[in-house]
């Protein structure tokens, strides 16, 4: 029982490690073919937002923002998805509940 909780404690330590190296890494998604972009990290923060001055001039600024809501949302999905993916790799595929 002594060895099981060892190993579980050094997953979580190795899983810590994992999500404080990854947690930088960038992700950028396009909405409305490329005139939108949204860059998040793995760590699910935005860290930048592009929209082109022309389509933002002839759509106007509630459809480039709804345009960034989107580009957002599909970033923060991919962020979440990737960032599971590598963590599942430490883990050795197994799913933890609370942590993947």
């Amino acid at each position: 029982m002594n060895e099981l909780m060892r190993q579980a404690a050094r997953m979580q330590r190795k899983l810590e490690e994992a999500k404080v190296k990854l947690q930088d890494i960038e992700v950028t998604a396009a909405a409305v073919g490329d005139k939108v972009k949204a860059t998040t990290t793995y760590g699910g923060k935005v860290s930048k937002i592009e929209i082109d001055l022309e389509f933002l001039k002839s759509e106007g600024l509630e459809l480039a923002l709804d345009a960034v809501c989107a580009a957002v949302n599909t970033a923060l999905e991919q962020s979440k998805k990737a960032m599971e993916a590598e963590l599942e790799k430490v883990t050795g595929g197994v799913k933890i509940p609370g942590v993947l």
